[in-house]
């Protein structure tokens, strides 16, 4: 088996490798300069930075092996060897690495360079624990100052230089995304860490008024229940300039429309706790693409494939992250070398796909949409990047009678019905026995107001089946076969109310239920 010490790589790869460390000493001055930085990705060829990628993350491999006691002891333990010099090739053959078998495996010590993360400036994260268990992360400080800065320079591309009050209303403490959030919009104006408070949030815009232009950053869900609790309260949103800046869960277009009765702009970010926030992002060109698929499922079948629904479009800096797609799920190498927990070839088990630029341009040509055109309805400079696209987790789904159900249908059907949209506040898929011990789906839903109960609960048999049958030809075809095993049971609950109060400790929402709150609800626990 060859070991670590007996990579070898050729004379050409080792000269590539010597240009990606002088990257790495200039990549903390490129960042702070958004010009420089802007001139890069629209210029670069993507060759170069698709080669250069493979480098940087293939340098990043090599200190994991030397330096990371979990990584060497990982891939013994697996009997890997590869007989190549070429650092693609190695690359491609090394084991994939997740949260069952390298992150629980190890201790957060034997992750960390040199087995150790007690050093001058590090900072533990905890994920919100939205698949069952919250998991701790180490960064840093030079990690965390670089993503930090890239962070800034993706929010003024999308958002000018002009300055902003930002609340921020993610959650703070010891949460990845809240924290490192709060730093990273320091570069847009003031900032004010609310927290997901509705009151605190709303007091803040009276008491500073309309006359600032403001950023509210935070969940998807959350964004809406504020603007409704606003409404609600009588609160003036018409009086404000607003922006929305979201994260940590997907969104559809339907909510997106709906965010931008009060918003001007919504864009949303990709990151992970188990990589890093800020890992890609939306900006107006990849709004418009999505907005086309969304209406054209030709369009969308070309460029995303075969699958129904709807993903998140997003760029990101190829050099920064390696990203691979296998088996439909994204795999990702942090090839930035300030990780002090290396991830190489790391599963996020989400799923999803990747374009490079000029493949979407020759993918839209083929429906008569010219990318150049859309840049300029954009009016954004080029930030020539490749795409990446994601539906989500891929245990996020509920399957009956060989069909799928997704959260992303469900919130697009409740955003299609203006009764739905304004009435629900959150959902829950699950399967539920009848009183026959048949399987069935199970929706519920929580309400903002309990009075249009009766109303939104006949609209909701109403339209649930077929619809969920217009965007799954599974589901339809089982419907047909099956009417009674996929007809939905319904129910509606009042605001963080029955299965709902478990909301009110979590980071994130969850949007399947888990067998044990599944038995909790249908009370047979």
């Amino acid at each position: 088996m060859r070991t670590d010490k007996a990579i070898r790589v050729g004379l050409v790869s080792k000269a590539f490798i010597l240009l990606i460390r002088f990257v790495d000493l200039i990549q903390g001055s490129i960042l702070k300069n958004y010009a420089a930085f802007s001139f890069i990705v629209r210029y670069a060829p993507q060759k170069l930075g698709a080669d250069a990628c493979y480098y940087r993350a293939f340098k990043e491999f090599l200190i994991a092996c030397h330096r990371v006691p979990a990584y060497g002891d990982f891939l013994r333990k697996r009997g890997w060897s590869c007989a190549s010099t070429d650092p693609k090739e190695i690359l491609r053959s090394l084991p994939l690495t997740d949260k069952s078998d390298y992150i629980l495996a190890y201790s957060t010590e034997e992750r960390c360079l040199d087995g150790s993360f007690f050093s001058k400036g590090v900072v533990v994260d905890e994920s919100s624990g939205a698949t069952g268990i919250p998991y701790n992360w180490v960064r840093s400080e030079t990690e965390r100052e670089i993503v930090k800065n890239l962070i800034g320079v993706y929010l003024r591309y999308c958002f000018g230089d002009k300055r902003f009050i930002v609340l921020n209303m993610f959650s703070m403490g010891a949460w990845a995304t809240g924290f490192n959030m709060a730093l990273a919009a320091q570069s847009l104006g003031v900032v004010k860490s609310t927290g997901p408070d509705v009151d605190k949030i709303l007091h803040t815009l009276e008491f500073l008024g309309s006359k600032y232009p403001y950023i509210l950053n935070g969940y998807p869900p959350f964004l809406k229940y504020l603007f409704d609790e606003g409404e609600r309260r009588g609160f003036n949103w018409r009086a404000y300039t607003i922006h929305g800046l979201v994260g940590g869960e997907g969104m559809s277009e339907g909510l997106r429309d709906y965010l931008l009765k009060y918003a001007k702009t919504v864009y949303s970010g990709y990151g992970a706790s188990d990589l890093e926030i800020g890992m890609a992002g939306e900006n107006p060109l990849t709004v418009m693409i999505r907005k086309l698929c969304f209406k054209d499922m030709s369009l969308r079948k070309t460029i995303f494939g075969d699958e129904h629904r709807l993903p998140m479009l997003f760029q990101y800096n190829p050099l920064d992250h390696l990203v691979e797609i296998i088996d439909h799920e994204v795999v990702v190498t942090i090839s930035k070398p300030w990780t002090l927990s290396p991830r190489i070839r790391y599963n996020i088990k989400d799923e999803g796909g990747m374009l490079t630029f000029d493949e979407m341009k020759q993918r839209l040509g083929l429906h008569g949409v010219d990318l150049e055109e859309l840049e300029r309805k954009c009016a954004y400079p080029r930030w020539y990047l490749p795409f990446l696209f994601i539906y989500g987790r891929k245990d996020s789904t509920v399957s009956v009678m060989g069909a799928n159900i997704y959260p992303e249908d469900v919130e697009s059907i409740i955003y299609s019905v203006p009764l739905l949209a304004g009435s629900i506040n959150g959902f829950a898929i699950s399967l539920e026995e009848d009183a026959g011990g048949n399987p069935r789906p199970c929706f519920e839903f929580e309400l903002l107001d309990l009075r249009p109960k009766l109303e939104v609960e006949a609209m909701l048999r109403q339209v649930l089946s077929p619809e969920l049958a217009k965007l799954s030809l599974d589901y339809k075809k089982a419907r047909e076969e099956y009417p009674q095993a996929v007809d939905p049971i319904v129910r509606t609950f009042a605001l963080n109310d029955g299965p709902f109060k478990a909301n009110l400790n979590r980071i994130k929402r969850r949007y399947v239920k888990n067998p044990e709150a599944q038995r909790e609800s249908a009370g047979l626990k």
